[in-house]
């Protein structure tokens, strides 16, 4: 996917240029900075010595050295002054510079650390939403493949509001799923055991209300097509022909019905544009879930929308599941922004959406 984040230790990551949060003398100090410089060895000293510092907010490039990469790009961030100062502006150009640098450099590949978020003390929250921002936006316009790298998940924090909300929201869904199950169970459990105390076989009724409140015991069938249902003593071959469209048939329509172009919808998924061709020719492809409920998002889909969408794709929404509880949320909360999906998916130790 165009933009992850992961956690790493960043003079870890291999990828085609790195950005080192510089302070501006650029020749090295305490976090990033210095484990850069000490992965990275003399060498990288010696370069940046050359260059005469940097303001903050520009940036400046070197070799990569030691590093798993090619290019180290410097870029010094704003110390947090209250947030008056033009703190954000400046962050910004921080991301902006290095990701135009890296462009420049024909980098397929970019790693940032969370800037200013660390000695400089940034709100983590407030630097997330400002490289997700910067970064998004420039991928809808490039190709690169662009890491957040955070090292532990103190260094990582998404708006506590947005937090306490999804979480507020996975635990009373949970909840009342679990709730009726148990009290379905519950429920069978205290009839059963009144019928053994006294002696009584159960009645047909009985099983049969014991079949209806456990319904892992009798799953139901699923049904061959929504649009086309199957009638008794069919051929196989008139089954055959009722099969509905593919995921990738239903993928392509819906792009044409929301006036929006390959590059405009795979970029909006976060998904590379050779997967979105191997998708686009092969009227049987098979995506993993998380593309699946990439592209919904993308083509903004409503929640029923978007089961169908991942029924053709041979998954389901689970409101056991605190990954897809997650996605309910953003999506009856009409917010289809995958880049702020994935911060909170992130959050919630969850899979990320893309490919």
């Amino acid at each position: 996917m165009p933009l992850q984040i992961i956690r790493n230790d960043i003079t870890k990551v291999k990828c085609d240029a790195m950005v080192n949060a510089a302070n501006p003398t650029l020749l090295g100090g305490g976090g990033v900075d210095g484990a850069i410089h000490k992965a990275a060895g003399k060498g990288l000293l010696l370069e940046c010595a050359k260059l005469g510092g940097c303001k903050t907010g520009q940036a400046k490039a070197t070799a990569g050295y030691k590093l798993p990469c090619k290019h180290v790009i410097h870029t010094v961030g704003p110390k947090w002054k209250g947030g008056n100062q033009g703190e954000e502006a400046l962050l910004r150009s921080c991301y902006t510079q290095s990701l135009n640098l890296a462009k420049a450099l024909e980098c397929e590949s970019l790693a940032f650390p969370l800037i200013s978020s660390g000695a400089y003390r940034y709100p983590k929250d407030q630097a997330l939403k400002v490289a997700v921002d910067v970064i998004s936006s420039f991928l809808l316009q490039n190709e690169m493949l662009v890491y957040i790298v955070v090292f532990d998940k103190n260094s990582f924090k998404i708006g506590e509001k947005l937090f306490a909300d999804i979480k507020l929201f996975i635990d009373d869904k949970y909840v009342d799923t679990h709730s009726e199950f148990n009290r379905s169970r519950r429920d069978v459990w205290n009839e059963s055991t009144l019928l053994a105390d006294a002696n009584i076989a159960p009645n047909e009724k009985i099983k049969k209300s014991f079949s209806q409140a456990m319904p892992f015991s009798q799953p139901a069938a699923m049904p061959f097509s929504q649009s086309a249902p199957i009638s008794a003593g069919v051929s196989l071959e008139e089954m055959v022909n009722k099969i509905d469209e593919s995921f990738s048939q239903m993928l392509l329509r819906k792009i044409d019905e929301k006036g929006l172009t390959d590059s405009q919808c795979y970029k909006k998924a976060n998904v590379d544009r050779k997967l979105f061709s191997k998708i686009r020719s092969d009227v049987n492809y098979h995506p993993s879930k998380t593309t699946a409920i990439a592209f919904a998002i993308a083509l903004e889909l409503s929640l029923e929308e978007t089961k169908d969408m991942l029924m053709k794709a041979g998954f389901a929404l689970s409101r056991s599941n605190k990954f897809d509880i997650i996605i309910e949320y953003f999506i009856t909360s009409g917010n289809y922004n995958i880049f702020e999906i994935n911060e909170a998916l992130f959050a919630f130790d969850q899979s990320l959406l893309g490919a």
